[in-house]
């Protein structure tokens, strides 16, 4: 047996999409119905794991691996803030439940 997060409570949204969002990056609602990709600093609402056609399906719930830059953010309840593409730890964002590190890939596990 190994660990594993993946799939625990995956909740995932179709929106409208503006241009620019691409698979695996931090978004933010930017209309009715409408997200955008998230610039440095950014609070963000959830993860595209899918793009095209206008639309964007988003994750808004469950474990979510992403990118980080910067410190590595702590295990444990860590403030979170998009660097623009993936994470990085902030005191001025949402904290977040952070399970895993990989410091090595550059690569964080939280729970939304």
């Amino acid at each position: 047996m190994s660990v594993s997060f993946k799939g625990f409570n995956e909740n995932i949204i179709t929106f409208n999409a503006e241009n620019g969002i691409a698979s695996g990056s931090a978004v933010k609602m930017s209309g009715s119905g409408t997200v955008s990709a998230c610039s440095d600093g950014d609070v963000f609402c959830g993860f595209a794991v899918d793009c095209g056609s206008g639309y964007a399906a988003v994750q808004l719930c469950g474990a979510v691996t992403a990118n980080y830059s910067g410190t590595a953010p702590a295990v444990g309840y860590s403030a979170l803030v998009s660097d623009g593409s993936g994470v990085k730890a902030s005191e001025s964002g949402r904290e977040y439940l952070v399970v895993a590190v990989d410091e090595s890939a550059g690569t964080v596990t939280f729970i939304m």
